[in-house]
């Protein structure tokens, strides 16, 4: 636990390959995103109007965050001198809290867009 707490672990250009169980808790993790993706993209061709773009939001988070997790295994699993460093890990972390923020933030939206859009359609339904 040390060792994670430490700026020479995230920040070493050469860390060498990572432990067998932190790949396999990785290769799960990117497993659960892969399947993640398809849910939201089999819920997402059900829907309609503004939770439809949510659920396509959230595919494609799944879906590109599948794709850079399986890149920075490779790198890792390779042993790239600068391309397997820890603090891509980090990056990609902080990267997937703040899609993550960003979406939820469109959520909150949603009921108001709603209120939007029955002011317009009552407003329209006078115009000829």
């Amino acid at each position: 636990m040390n060792n994670l707490l430490s700026l020479k672990f995230w920040f070493n250009s050469r860390p060498g390959p990572l432990l067998p169980v932190y790949q396999k808790a990785l290769i799960v993790f990117l497993v659960a995103l892969l399947a993640l993706s398809i849910l939201f993209w089999l819920i997402g061709a059900k829907k309609k109007g503004f939770h439809m773009a949510l659920w396509r939001r959230l595919k494609t988070f799944s879906l590109v965050d599948f794709f850079i997790g399986l890149v920075l295994l490779f790198f890792s699993y390779e042993g790239a001198p600068f391309l397997s460093s820890r603090f891509w890990f980090l990056f990609w972390g902080a990267g997937m809290l703040a899609w993550l923020g960003f979406i939820f933030w469109e959520l909150k939206k949603i009921p108001e867009k709603k209120k939007q859009m029955e002011r317009e359609k009552e407003y329209k339904k006078y115009i000829p």
